[in-house]
């Protein structure tokens, strides 16, 4: 049973966004993770985050994690006649794998037991990153607030730590055979493909039931100047179930305010800034503002849970990616036409507010068209 943090405790952190730390890397690209050290809520939320990026040629070596994820492309280019980003999918008990090409706002759901492998096909010559972030829940797994990944090849792979004599009996070969192969490897995690060297072909029809694109599924919420939503959730993904994990892609315009708003459902809110930046501010317990920042593209944060949030862009506007800890969530809003005061009776709110019938008549006038995302002002 995961011990749950205390209110003083979770008042008192930091909520800054923060910037992950690199982890490991090589020529064929680097494996960054947020650290719980560094970013608090990490721990008391059991969530954790990293993000892959490989060069042209690289390829992350076959492993399974401690934790179920969510992954997002947060960049990857899929030319027509030339190198594809690929992940390879070794679904528990599957005889095959499945070889997806993926491209950037692909979301995939990866439950435990999944084996994966990603590879950036582009030529060597060119300068095409593939960007992948992974956000998941560590409730169940060996160090709360951060994956353990197993790698399968590799200095660090699992057999290395096996006897000659156990890898030999258990893959029916020799003694010295399986000397050979388990060190043959130098590389730990992330390697880089020579060049000639022919990767499986990824295949369209891996990516059904396993991928939804957000940038290109249809808008769960669309506001002319204001922003646009897709959700991520056991409807358009299945596997997210699986991992128990909702996620949404948001990309407000500039000057654009994202209403002030909670998970109604006690679930925590990780937020990465994918591009642009903005304002945020964050309240906790007895009106107590607990954030106030700006956030960029990078840096990533949580909401704890019940707080309020919201966000306003810069000139240049705001996309982030989150999952919140529930796989269909719910949220309540402070502001906008669906928002709990407009469900409120009138003698009510007058007598909340302390306010005149006139007031509570123009308060209650404002935001009838407005739904979530409130465009700037044009007076």
């Amino acid at each position: 049973m995961v011990q749950r943090t205390s209110t003083a405790e979770v008042m008192s952190m930091d909520l800054s966004p923060k910037k992950p730390n690199k982890l490991y890397g090589s020529d064929g690209g680097a494996y960054y993770n947020w650290s719980p050290a560094d970013l608090p809520m990490l721990g008391a939320a059991s969530i954790g985050a990293a993000k892959l990026c490989l060069s042209a040629g690289g390829l992350a070596l076959p492993s399974y994690s401690d934790s179920a994820k969510v992954a997002y492309v947060l960049q990857g280019k899929l030319p027509c006649n030339a190198g594809k980003g690929t992940c390879g999918v070794v679904l528990p008990e599957a005889t095959k794998e499945k070889v997806i090409p993926v491209k950037e706002g692909d979301s995939l759901a990866l439950p435990f037991g999944v084996v994966t492998w990603w590879h950036n096909a582009h030529a060597a010559s060119s300068s095409d990153d593939l960007a992948v972030l992974f956000l998941g829940d560590t409730s169940t797994g060996h160090k709360r607030g951060q994956f353990t990944n197993f790698q399968l090849t590799g200095s660090t792979g699992i057999f290395t730590g096996f006897s000659t004599e156990f890898v030999a009996r258990a893959w029916d070969l020799t003694q010295a055979a399986a000397a050979e192969l388990v060190s043959a490897q130098p590389s730990a995690g992330i390697i880089r493909v020579k060049d000639g060297h022919r990767m499986p072909p990824a295949r369209d029809e891996d990516r059904e039931g396993l991928v939804l694109n957000c940038l290109e599924a249809p808008l769960d919420v669309d506001i002319k100047n204001g922003g646009r939503v897709v959700v991520l959730n056991t409807r358009n993904l299945p596997l997210v179930e699986e991992v128990g994990l909702g996620a949404d892609l948001v990309r407000i315009d500039a000057h654009s305010m994202c209403s002030p708003g909670f998970s109604c459902d006690s679930a925590y809110q990780v937020t990465y800034i994918v591009r642009g930046s903005g304002r945020v501010q964050i309240v906790g317990i007895d009106g107590t503002r607990v954030l106030e920042t700006r956030a960029e593209g990078g840096c990533l944060f949580i909401v704890p849970r019940f707080f309020v949030v919201s966000k306003i862009a810069d000139e240049t506007g705001m996309e982030w990616f989150s999952i919140i800890t529930t796989p269909n969530p719910i949220f309540s809003h402070l502001a906008g036409r669906t928002s709990v005061w407009k469900a409120i009776s009138p003698a009510v709110l007058e007598a909340s507010f302390n306010t005149t019938p006139e007031m509570e008549k123009l308060f209650r006038s404002k935001r009838l068209d407005s739904e979530i995302f409130f465009a700037p002002s044009s007076n």
